[in-house]
């Protein structure tokens, strides 16, 4: 959105060559096997709510929050920050349900937030006339507890009754009660389920299918169900009838339900054996029966009777010589599928090209709606079926140089929003129809910043292995090339998940308006160019993840766009794992590293918190060229004591129940044990992000942009 584009960005090569995979393998494994591995001195930091881990944790907080909120950019940052967050101007994020459009908001008088609901006449004018419908500070303050609004699980098509998650803090493990948006109030005696890591779908109003613990044997190793159980209103919790059971060593299962306008129906369980690999289950009247799909698929939808399902592997259906490649999407009938669930007749909705990939796709009551990645601009299309079986489609008037998301699809009718933006233009939202594809503009949010003197360019560099990586950098006009700008390099690198541009009024009004320069990068481990981009980087092979980023940052100082003195990279989760890569590779390359929520300790993540679920991303500990590779990059064990590092800010939170705040603790104090300095922060609240209010996120965001300030503008 608004976005000049200046450079000139390449095909890029996401297959590379197979001799050279071949080779670079070869000479990797042979390189890994001397690879030394530090003794882990500090398991005891693994107790995480512990006594004296927590007294480390205060006292490294102390010391941390003295230098940066002491700091004359603090405060002023953070009130900014939170003026942005508060902001009455920002666009609500819009839900379709039971004819109506509901939305979450936090604000300065909701501070964990409100579900509120309006018609869609109101929501599209100026002043929405808005109606709570569930007030969660009220609700925190009425049962003492911390809740943080996660989703809520209706029955559909009515999308009355509904499943509320709440969670503590901002864990992933949430309480479920069942709520009537009718009434709005909680029901009665209604469905209720402790506290944990858990999956809900409605059978009907009087049944629900639940993936949770039900006891020994029904958690995987890596925390989450393997079974699911029937659960009928009326009847206690521990009454639930079995329906499907899986293995400890799987990830989970999800139990579905989907529905179509035209009365199909199809109860479904999926079973993760890893996180890229699925078997998917029909639940039917004589019991369950699997379906003939590849193992790395995603299930997009029902409508007009056909299973929407995207390909993340190469395919060629049971019984059948045709085949279906990589990142196709595919409809299949569901009656065919009942009848004979292994012999399967998939007809093409969308096939990828060398340089458009589906990104994401939803369905409306008759028809799908698409976003894609062509060179890592957003396209979006509407898919109707024909008389015929066959699927065309009619693309929408969305204009150059945007990311274009699916914010909300209607299955009572045609309508669907898309968001709209990018870095320097704040979101808007257009209201489409499907049925004529007609596009719209609804809403569009007031700047946040002033962005009247920054530009956008997209360029690209050149990996290790000739592999050219594509990369926006948004900067003033009139920037100058002498290496001496601010630069603030992020990326994420992993689990297929894309890296667009998007607007944050946070990062415009802290840093750019400072002259600050921001450079996003479309590293491997991504899926900015489908599935092969994402598995380019997989285990023994995620060197070249970071080559990538490496690569970038030396083309930002071979223009002179920057320097290393001037140069700051940030990543959070997966993306803090890439920072701390980066951080003992390349400790003189970088003056300021932010790693947040961060993966450190590759050679023990199995046994932390979830760790056991991203095998499928990393590899294993226990196979010994897999572990060889780890602890070749693993940044907890190759930091060294006799290396000069750049001063990093390491950030986690206590109540994350994903990654855990224990590779940040581990990792701090292999640092201060071998006299490195480093800032560190540790919040109790947040889960797996920054904070769970807006007064937490704020203060941050002001924390991580104090640090930047220091180091790399003053």
């Amino acid at each position: 959105m608004g976005m000049t584009l200046t450079g000139q960005l390449g095909r890029a090569a996401f297959a590379a060559v197979a001799a050279t995979i071949l080779a670079a393998g070869i000479a990797t494994a042979a390189a890994q096997q001397s690879v030394p591995e530090q003794p882990d001195n500090y398991t005891w930091l693994e107790d995480i709510h512990g006594e004296r881990p927590m007294a480390w944790v205060a006292a490294e907080n102390a010391r941390s929050a003295a230098v940066l909120e002491n700091d004359s950019h603090f405060a002023p940052y953070t009130a900014d920050a939170l003026k942005i967050l508060d902001s009455p101007e920002r666009l609500p994020a819009p839900q379709f349900r039971n004819g109506l459009v509901y939305n979450t908001w936090r604000d300065a008088n909701h501070q964990r937030g409100i579900l509120r609901r309006t018609t869609l006449a109101s929501y599209l004018t100026a002043e929405p006339r808005w109606e709570t419908v569930l007030d969660y500070d009220a609700l925190a303050k009425q049962d003492k507890q911390s809740w943080v609004a996660h989703e809520l699980t209706c029955l559909e098509p009515a999308e009355e009754l509904c499943m509320v998650e709440l969670s503590a803090g901002g864990e992933d493990a949430v309480t479920m009660r069942e709520f009537d948006l009718k009434t709005g109030a909680f029901v009665a005696g209604g469905f209720e389920l402790p506290t944990g890591k858990q999956n809900v779908t409605w059978v009907n109003k009087d049944t629900l299918l639940v993936a949770r613990d039900w006891g020994a044997g029904t958690m995987s190793e890596s925390g989450y169900p393997v079974t699911v159980r029937q659960w009928k209103r009326g009847e206690p919790l521990t009454s639930a009838h079995e329906v499907f059971h899986g293995e400890t060593k799987d990830i989970r299962v999800l139990p579905h339900v989907l529905t179509d306008a035209q009365g199909h129906r199809a109860e479904i369980v999926e079973l993760n054996h890893s996180f890229f690999e699925t078997e998917v289950y029909l639940l039917l009247p004589g019991g369950l029966k699997k379906l003939g799909l590849p193992l790395k698929v995603d299930l997009g939808g029902l409508v007009d009777g056909q299973l929407i399902v995207t390909l993340d592997e190469n395919w060629t259906p049971e019984g059948q010589a045709k085949a279906f490649a990589q990142g196709t999407v595919v409809s299949i009938g569901l009656d065919a599928a009942m009848a004979d669930p292994v012999h399967l007749k998939p007809t093409v909705v969308f096939v990828p090209t060398a340089k458009e990939f589906e990104q994401d796709l939803d369905v409306t009551r008759n028809h799908i709606i698409v976003t894609t990645l062509d060179h890592v601009q957003g396209r979006a299309y509407v898919y109707t079926r024909g008389k015929d079986g066959h699927w065309s489609r009619k693309q929408l008037p969305v204009a150059d140089n945007q990311t274009v998301g699916i914010e909300t699809t209607s299955q009572t009718d045609d309508k669907f929003i898309l968001s709209v933006y990018g870095f320097l233009t704040p979101p808007s939202l257009m209201l489409g129809n499907a049925a004529d594809g007609s596009l719209i503009k609804a809403k569009q949010e007031k700047p946040q910043f002033d962005a009247t003197a920054d530009v956008v360019e997209q360029k690209e560099a050149t990996s290790k292995d000739g592999t050219r990586v594509p990369y926006f950098i948004v900067h003033r006009k009139d920037m100058p090339y002498d290496g001496s700008n601010p630069t603030i390099l992020y990326a994420y690198g992993g689990f297929q998940v894309s890296m667009t541009p998007y607007y944050s009024a946070v990062t415009g009004r802290l840093w750019l308006e400072h002259g600050g320069v921001y450079v996003l990068a479309n590293i491997r481990g991504g899926g900015e160019f489908g599935p092969a981009w994402h598995d380019a980087g997989l285990k023994t092979h995620r060197q070249r993840i970071y080559d990538d980023f490496y690569a970038v940052a030396q083309d930002l100082v071979t223009r002179k766009i920057t320097s290393s003195r001037k140069l700051g990279i940030v990543g959070g989760s997966n993306g803090g794992l890439l920072m701390g890569v980066e951080f003992t590779e390349h400790p003189e390359m970088w003056n300021a590293v932010v790693i947040q929520v961060p993966l450190l300790d590759m050679l023990a993540y199995e046994h932390l918190s979830a760790g056991a679920s991203w095998v499928g991303e990393y590899g294993s500990a226990s196979i010994p060229e897999e572990r060889a590779f780890l602890a070749s990059i693993s940044p907890y064990n190759q930091l060294k004591p006799d290396v000069h590092y750049p001063e990093p800010l390491i950030f986690t939170t206590t109540k994350d129940d994903r990654v855990g705040p224990v590779h940040a603790r581990k990792f701090a104090a292999r640092m201060e044990e071998f006299h490195e300095p480093f800032l560190y922060d540790e919040v109790i609240e947040g889960g797996h992000a920054a904070g769970v209010d807006n007064k937490q996120e704020a203060r941050t965001y002001a924390e991580y942009m104090t640090y930047l300030t220091m180091k790399l503008m003053e």
